[in-house]
């Protein structure tokens, strides 16, 4: 594939909200500006860890454009515009490409989640109604529905579905999926735990929350590998372990959100659903962070 959506760390970027609830633009602004300044290579707006699972249609779009606006070509922008309703996907994909994204991530359908046969169908509907690069996600464990690496073969094959965002925890079944697939589809980590592993594999990087924290680190680990610096990467990759872990030891993106406030962001609560995180399990997250220096 000559042309890659980006190379390196992408931030699933928080996104802040204000006591009642609303999206707090003018923060969300200066975190852009955090993540650009110290080196991310791409923003990915609207994903789980931005919250869009609680935003409406009309909601999710605006912030995708002030997105687009903030970052001003200056890394790409990935719009979060998937759905379990695949008209509905298409829909928000549509307007995420005349807003201006470089690419969309579109999750597997949940809840009715779907049958490998239906994946096809669902993200081929998809893919048709747009011109923008699609990333596929693939996060099991929140969707109840993982894409084989045979439907990954069959999915490739369309033009506009060029890459994957992988978090089904499963590094063999990604082995059979880049064997398959060759060139056909660009491959990025899902989880910050195997950045390193994806990358040294073959993979292209990242879709990271970790780097809402640390984004010039994330970067680094990531080139690393991409350079062939194996045992600087993995190194980052041990060293920050103990981090990546504690930004996920509460539902994401509670933890983050919080780490963020504690950073003096004021990315405010979670909407509901999503709880604030205990008070032990608060004073956990803060002694990591301590102890990395972070605060």
């Amino acid at each position: 594939m000559a042309d890659h959506i980006f190379t390196g760390s992408g931030v699933a970027i928080v996104t802040p909200m204000n006591n009642d609830g609303s999206v707090n633009y003018d923060e969300y602004g200066k975190l852009i500006d955090f993540q650009i300044e110290n080196g991310i290579d791409a923003i990915i707006a609207c994903g789980t860890t931005g919250e869009s699972a609680t935003m409406s249609g009309e909601e999710h779009c605006k912030v995708i454009e002030y997105t687009v606006k903030k970052v001003d070509g200056r890394v790409p922008v990935i719009a979060g515009a998937g759905s379990n309703d695949t008209a509905f996907a298409a829909e928000l994909s549509v307007e995420a490409e005349k807003l201006g994204a470089d690419a969309i991530l579109s999750v597997t359908p949940y809840y009715n989640k779907t049958s490998q046969s239906g994946l096809i169908r669902h993200y081929n509907y998809i893919a048709d109604k747009v011109n923008t690069p699609i990333i596929l996600y693939n996060v099991p464990s929140r969707t109840g529905c993982n894409i084989r690496p045979e439907t990954y073969a069959e999915l490739c094959k369309h033009p506009n579905i060029k890459a994957t965002k992988e978090a089904n925890g499963d590094l063999s079944a990604l082995v059979r999926t880049m064997a398959l697939c060759g060139d056909n589809l660009d491959v990025y980590s899902g989880e910050d735990a195997q950045a390193f592993a994806i990358t040294a594999m073959g993979g292209l990087g990242v879709i990271s929350v970790f780097a809402n924290v640390l984004p010039k680190e994330s970067h680094e680990l990531v080139q690393k590998a991409l350079d062939g610096d194996f045992k600087g990467s993995f190194d980052m990759q041990k060293k920050y372990i103990a981090l990546m872990d504690a930004l996920f030891s509460d539902v994401n993106p509670i933890p983050v959100k919080a780490a963020m406030n504690l950073l003096g962001y004021n990315c405010g609560p979670c909407r509901l659903p999503l709880a604030p995180m205990t008070d032990s399990g608060l004073a956990a997250l803060t002694d990591c962070m301590k102890s990395y220096g972070l605060i």
